[in-house]
């Protein structure tokens, strides 16, 4: 039976995940944990680390998986570059799981813009839209990225420069090198994902919609189960999934 740390255990993802992991007889929780808790002590404890608490405990979290040779799965999101460094770095020594989003659903959808975005060619204009919940704090979505990276990735884009985060005022003409970003906060949603690929005469979507937290749940707790016991290194859900 596989032990697991559920770091942010009082938040909603959190208690969705200790509640998915008592229905699995493979799983058990050795410990939930949040902020004022005794995080450190914990961790020898379990087998594994699943963390949905917040991008800023992700330094402690790392090293206290690296003292102990603790599989980490990684559900936070608005990493800076220099906590992904530190991700990276810390995968030399540990298996991890750092995923933008663990749905099988939203990870088809990667798949999918992917496969899209290399039939439909340069023709077709690339536009992300986003919706979740009013209490989310970070915008766009760690998903929202990881598809406009998607994205650029096929057209040799960069995210950085290319990506256009909403429009205001007089903007002019669309270019041909710009990936479309929106954000829509408001009331209870999950999260709802659309890719647009517009051309003149057409429109491809390709859309997500999550109803219920238990997906990014389950999906986290599989992770964790597929990472235990395997070589260090940094894996996503497409790893988890066998999409690559």
């Amino acid at each position: 039976m596989l032990q697991i740390l559920i770091n942010g255990a009082h938040g909603r993802m959190g208690q969705t995940l200790i509640a998915c992991a008592g229905d699995d007889p493979e799983l058990n929780v050795s410990a939930a944990v949040d902020v004022g808790d005794d995080f450190a002590s914990a961790v020898p404890k379990c087998d594994a680390i699943v963390d949905f608490s917040h991008h800023s405990t992700l330094e402690l979290v790392l090293a206290r998986c690296v003292e102990h040779g603790k599989t980490l799965v990684i559900g936070t999101t608005g990493h800076s570059d220099t906590q992904v460094a530190c991700i990276r770095h810390a995968s030399n020594q540990i298996p991890i799981v750092f995923a933008p989003n663990y749905s099988v659903g939203v990870n088809t959808l990667f798949w999918l813009t992917r496969k899209a975005a290399e039939i439909l060619g340069p023709a077709f204009d690339l536009e992300v839209v986003e919706m979740h919940h009013r209490m989310k704090k970070d915008s766009p979505s760690g998903t929202a990225k990881r598809l406009a990276q998607i994205l650029a990735e096929v057209r040799n884009l960069q995210y950085n420069e290319n990506v256009k985060h909403g429009r205001h005022g007089i903007v002019g003409e669309r270019t041909n090198q710009e990936i479309g970003m929106h954000a829509v906060r408001g009331g209870d949603v999950v999260g709802d994902h659309t890719v647009i690929f517009a051309a003149p005469g057409e429109r491809v979507e390709l859309a997500h919609k999550a109803s219920s937290r238990e997906t990014f749940a389950r999906g986290a707790l599989r992770a964790a189960q597929w990472a235990h016991g395997r070589a260090a290194g940094l894996y996503d859900m497409q790893d988890v999934l066998g999409l690559k």
